[in-house]
């Protein structure tokens, strides 16, 4: 079985419904640098949101692809994959309650039309109030989604911080794993967001292996040491910088130890809490994948198409999985056993 753990889901009316569409333009802060407006796509008459971080550098564009289903199960089907779990894109940095339940409830409700391709990620506030636990267990309980999905960032705080420690406290407990999807730029953009490719592409790594790094320094899991998580971009390519991060004990006699050495124990929590999704696997090349198999074990890659960002990186991702240099089991386990086993899909 073929699984994309990452492909995208918005309401279908969200540029048509010209309240909704507000509403999702206006939760967007502009106070703190974002700036979000609907626009008509240059030389058509459909809607596009745009969201820009400072004004006039767009980092996301949801166009007509982005909400309407129209192709997706055929897109699913040339690509050979047997089913999706469905998240929402980026806009969880910004969402309320009020928002968080409507899109969870469209999602359920476009799931069940397609019960058995899709699988679906809840998404809440997480900043650890009673009603953002209910909506959690709701989710998981009665919507019956596969896991939760949190932004790699809320503003200017990552997750490692106290104020979401009750949230992931609750979702320790439930014992559901956890998808980080990337922000579109990391908290200090200020030396990225002139070009276009540093902004869009590598500012998200930027923003995962920021993420990632503070999450293993932090003490949270060994707080919730249940807790799986699931960045995408292979968390910024998170395998160049293992070993240079967790440096071990040096062979000679050095003069004064200037580095936490701490790698038993973080190469520890990699083992068992962190999994990696690819997103988008051409983007990398065969060279950094297969480097990523090594460093990381094919057991802790999941395959993700990041539909419909570029129908492409969909239809053409199993197969650049099935040209790496890599056992076939290697192959299996990144398209589909991982899946099932974390997820629980069968």
């Amino acid at each position: 079985m073929i699984i994309d753990i990452n492909m995208h889901w918005l309401p279908e009316d969200l540029l048509t419904n010209e309240s909704l569409r507000d509403k999702f333009v206006h939760i967007v802060p502009r106070a703190y640098g974002e700036y979000a407006e609907s626009t008509t796509i240059p030389g058509t008459n459909q809607k596009q949101i745009t969201i820009s971080k400072p004004k006039g550098y767009e980092n996301l564009n949801f166009g007509p692809e982005h909400v309407s289903p129209k192709g997706r199960v055929e897109a699913m089907d040339e690509a050979g994959v047997d089913k999706a779990i469905l998240r929402i894109p980026c806009w969880q940095e910004w969402l309320d309650l009020e928002m968080s339940r409507k899109l969870n409830d469209g999602m359920a409700k476009y799931i069940n039309q397609h019960p058995d391709r899709f699988y679906g990620l809840g998404i809440v506030p997480p900043w650890g109030d009673k009603e953002s636990f209910k909506e959690a267990e709701r989710c998981i309980n009665e919507l019956g989604f596969v896991g939760m999905e949190v932004a790699a960032h809320y503003g200017n705080l990552y997750l490692d911080v106290e104020e979401f420690r009750p949230y992931f406290r609750k979702l320790n407990k439930l014992g559901v794993p956890v998808c980080i999807h990337h922000v579109p730029l990391p908290v200090d953009y200020g030396s990225i967001y002139e070009f276009a490719n540093l902004r869009r592409l590598y500012g998200r790594c930027v923003c995962q292996s920021t993420m990632l790094g503070r999450i293993l320094f932090s003490g949270l899991l060994d707080e919730c040491p249940n807790l799986i998580l699931i960045p995408t971009m292979l968390a910024g390519g998170f395998f160049a910088y293992v070993n240079l991060i967790a440096p071990e004990r040096s062979g000679v006699k050095e003069e004064m130890e200037r580095f936490d050495l701490v790698a038993d124990k973080l190469k520890g929590y990699l083992e068992k809490n962190i999994y990696f999704g690819i997103s988008h696997p051409s983007t990398w090349g065969k060279a950094q994948l297969e480097c990523a198999v090594k460093v990381h074990g094919a057991d802790h890659i999941l395959f993700g198409g990041s539909y419909p960002v570029r129908r492409e990186w969909l239809i053409n991702g199993v197969k650049y999985v099935k040209s790496l240099d890599i056992s076939e089991k290697e192959k299996s386990l990144i398209l589909g056993e991982n899946a099932m086993k974390i997820f629980n899909i069968r």
